[in-house]
């Protein structure tokens, strides 16, 4: 049975925000815990552009991943965005990676999990943004989507949208 009051929003409509690359640096593995195994996956250098904003990802930003039994990823990662103008931005995302079992030994070897297409495994998150800056302080004020893509030498790409 349907509520009355339910009304039909339609469907949720976003637009670009921007487009994020970064290289990872080795990985610390704290191993198995009573949650799962954690890893700390660290940004070594990185890039984000899109229509209103571009910049680089700093060091020291990163994803305290954690590996659940059924082989699912948690993402929990924060990030510093340094605009091109030299603003800062604090992003925070959660998100989930799910590989198919018959998938996931191509995706162990880092040398060439990038060419895993990424429409064979489900890669998504649900960045925020926290700045100071004037010119910026429209994110503070926004939900925004990620899909997720594993890129070469081992590192990680975001698409990202604002959800409107």
């Amino acid at each position: 049975m349907i509520d009355a009051r339910r009304r039909d929003m339609g469907p949720v409509d976003t637009t670009p925000l921007f487009d994020m690359v970064a290289d990872l640096g080795p990985r610390f593995d704290v191993g198995r815990g009573p949650l799962g195994r954690r890893v700390l996956d660290r940004v070594r250098e990185g890039w984000f552009e899109g229509p209103r904003l571009r910049g680089e990802v700093l060091p020291g930003s990163g994803d305290w991943a954690l590996f659940r039994a059924d082989g699912v990823m948690v993402v929990d990662a924060r990030a510093i965005l340094r605009t091109d103008d030299g603003a800062l931005i604090s992003m925070t995302y959660l998100g989930r990676a799910v590989v198919p079992e018959d998938v996931r030994a191509h995706m162990a070897d880092v040398d060439t999990r990038h060419e895993v297409d990424p429409d064979q495994y489900y890669f998504r998150a649900t960045p925020l943004f926290e700045t100071g800056s004037s010119r910026y302080d429209w994110l503070n004020n926004i939900v925004a989507i990620a899909k997720g893509y594993l890129v070469e030498n081992g590192g990680v790409g975001y698409q990202v949208s604002a959800v409107l």
